[in-house]
């Protein structure tokens, strides 16, 4: 009996250290699983200035897809930090070189992850040990502290819009006259009406500037005419020349008589000593006198020979030819 005891006790021992075994053996290969550790994976590193709480474990995501974990951190440089990455060998053919690597959340409170983009087709592919460049992009801190800037501006915001409220409603400043100060506002609002006027009058005028530029353009008219007929251009341009030419005769004559009127003021010609010298002027006046005088003698003399009996018959007889030429 005591031996058949013992057996069973052996037995027994032994289905549990059997079971044990297997469920030891099960949650390895379980865990490993989860964490990929008998997936075959290469090696890859970022170098970041702040990883931000990064943890070795956490994972690593592409394109959405956990595609490794965080197997090594360790200080580089002066104050760097270098994360380790382990990737699966399947995203191999989807990373290139020029790849970058930037922190991210799992989640709004999540953990860290390390987020790879896959770069250009132009580049090869990423080899094991290659170092990826590091995309900026704000942290969840930064996005907080950018909020709490914000929030900070904004009670500013408030505080000032406050302020400005009181003083409108109490009447101060320009706007608080309009909205309490009705003569004030009553002054605004004919400064509007009268600016609308304006504006009225001056889109009627436009529209009469444009009815007239239409008018100007009418096939057939003169504008229209100077600049598509060649024939009418050409004679315009040729009225234009002889116009220039009439101008430049205008200026010659103007000239011409500036110049004989500059003749006329001087002494050294005889025009201008008949104009400008009193003593040839009054010789002048006595000889036409004189030749009045002798006019009027002259006069008086034939008066005298058509009464002389020596030349009487002479002068009748002129007479009768007269008449009968009337």
């Amino acid at each position: 009996m005591s031996q058949l005891k013992e057996n069973r006790k052996a037995i027994t021992v032994g289905v549990f250290l059997f079971l044990g075994i297997v469920i030891f053996l099960l949650g390895v290969f379980t865990l490993g699983g989860q964490r990929k550790t008998f997936v075959k994976s290469f090696i890859v590193e970022v170098v970041f200035d702040d990883i931000q709480g990064l943890k070795v474990g956490n994972n690593v995501w592409f394109s959405g897809v956990k595609v490794g974990t965080i197997k090594k951190i360790s200080f580089y440089g002066t104050s760097q930090v270098k994360v380790t990455l382990s990737i699966e060998e399947e995203a191999h053919k989807y990373i290139h070189k020029d790849a970058k690597a930037s922190i991210s959340s799992d989640g709004l409170i999540g953990n860290k992850i390390v987020v790879i983009d896959g770069g250009s087709p132009k580049f090869p592919f990423v080899e094991d040990g290659d170092q990826l460049a590091v995309n900026k992009t704000l942290s969840t801190d930064d996005i907080m502290k950018t909020l709490q800037v914000n929030n900070k501006n904004l009670v500013d915001i408030t505080g000032d819009f406050k302020v400005l409220a009181r003083s409108l409603v109490d009447g101060k400043g320009t706007m608080g006259a309009l909205l309490t100060d009705e003569q004030l506002a009553n002054n605004f609002k004919t400064i509007v009406q009268n600016l609308e006027k304006t504006t009225a009058s001056t889109n009627r005028m436009a529209s009469q500037l444009n009815a007239f530029s239409v008018k100007l353009n009418t096939k057939g008219g003169l504008a229209d005419q100077l600049l598509t007929d060649t024939a009418v251009f050409e004679r315009f341009k040729s009225a234009v020349t002889e116009l220039q030419k009439t101008t430049t005769y205008a200026a010659t004559l103007t000239q011409n008589l500036n110049e004989v009127t500059t003749q006329l003021n001087q002494t050294d010609n005889a025009a201008g000593l008949l104009l400008n010298d009193k003593k040839t002027a009054d010789q002048i006046r006595s000889i036409m006198n004189n030749l009045e005088s002798s006019s009027g003698k002259l006069d008086e003399d034939l008066e005298a020979l058509q009464h002389n009996f020596l030349f009487r018959g002479y002068f009748k007889k002129k007479a009768k030819e007269e008449a009968k030429k009337e």
